[in-house]
């Protein structure tokens, strides 16, 4: 299912018809194209979509990190013992795992962006076999495979964990490329920010 309404009425027309009631159902995932339409989709096959949360939404903050706590809550629960078994092999802290798993799969394992990454940390077919990562969809190897690119990443770029996601999310030749900065492209400029605030939320929850 792939819905692409282009102005708020159109999506007032939607959500009264009941996608408010079927996003209770499974989760339903939007993103906002550089044209300003908005799609939704059952089926996140592109990376910029996030889970849609209708009215309950917070337009201030990522509709990810804004999902008062169901459905992406239930899916941490799940996922937590293994990305912490998963953090502590690699000395990752489990929140920071939690943090790009949210944004690059929204925890679906079997998520595949139109780039060709897959599973829970979006691992690209090279990066995969560069990890010897067999099954892309399996969640404990590909959590081990991401894990295994972020450690080397943040060893890379001496522990800057900014230029770090950005090489996640670009490739580390384009940060190296542009100097050892965030690469200016509208996607990794945006990615920064949304995994490295989700990371910190996850920190003080772990503190609590």
């Amino acid at each position: 299912m792939s819905l692409k309404p282009s102005t708020p009425l159109t999506i007032a027309i939607l959500l009264s018809c009941g996608l408010t009631q079927l996003a209770c159902a499974e989760i339903i995932y939007s993103f906002t194209d550089e044209h300003g339409v908005v799609h939704f989709s059952n089926v996140p096959a592109d990376e910029r979509y996030v889970p849609f949360i209708g009215s309950n939404a917070n337009p201030g903050k990522s509709r990810t990190a804004s999902n008062n706590g169901h459905p992406l809550a239930s899916l941490r629960t799940q996922y937590g013992s293994v990305i912490k078994e998963v953090a502590r092999a690699h000395a990752l802290e489990d929140a920071l795992l939690h943090a790009v798993v949210t944004v690059e799969s929204a925890y679906n394992p079997r998520a595949v962006s139109k780039k060709g990454a897959a599973g829970l940390m979006q691992l690209m077919p090279e990066t995969a076999q560069r990890y010897g990562v067999t099954d892309r969809f399996d969640p404990v190897q590909n959590l081990h495979g991401g894990a295994r690119y972020l450690t080397e990443l943040l060893r890379m770029f001496n522990g800057n964990l900014s230029l770090t996601l950005a090489a996640y999310n670009a490739g580390e030749n384009n940060v190296i490329k542009y100097g050892n900065r965030i690469p200016p492209f509208q996607e990794t400029r945006n990615y920064v920010p949304k995994v490295l605030d989700l990371y910190r939320r996850y920190q003080s929850r772990t503190r609590l």
